[in-house]
């Protein structure tokens, strides 16, 4: 049973460490010095992550969970890339606390997730019915 407890501990401390990173990602965005497309891809990886809407529901066993598991830490990690070390250091220190009231909306981004997830069924519903 030590093994399990120590593989969910794991667990647990790279969900928060995925969290804060959403958070600094989030605060990256806001700032003048970060590029335009660099702040597309960032709010594109932010909706999505804080978006309850998935491009596979959660409900479907073991893909429902699958998007949230890959296409997430992908998505952030691509997303840190983009941003220089110095910014990206600032923004992780100003973001600790940033998810102790529950998540941050951001209604904009929630909306292009919604209008990508639209166009993809859409497109899906055409072309294949």
């Amino acid at each position: 049973m030590g093994i399990f407890k120590k593989i969910i501990n794991d667990f647990k401390i790279k969900v928060k460490n995925l969290k804060k990173e959403i958070g600094a990602l989030s605060l990256a965005c806001k700032r003048r010095d970060v590029p335009w497309y660099t702040k597309l891809v960032v709010v594109l990886v932010v909706g999505y992550a804080l978006s309850p809407i998935d491009l596979i529901p959660d409900f479907i066993p073991v893909l429902g969970y699958l998007d949230d598991l890959i296409l997430v830490p992908i998505g952030v990690v691509f997303a840190i890339r983009l941003i220089p070390k110095d910014i990206m250091n600032e923004c992780r220190e100003q973001s600790e606390d940033i998810f102790k009231e529950g998540k941050p909306r951001n209604w904009v981004a929630g909306g292009i997730i919604i209008f990508i997830c639209i166009g993809i069924f859409t497109y899906v519903i055409t072309r294949f019915l």
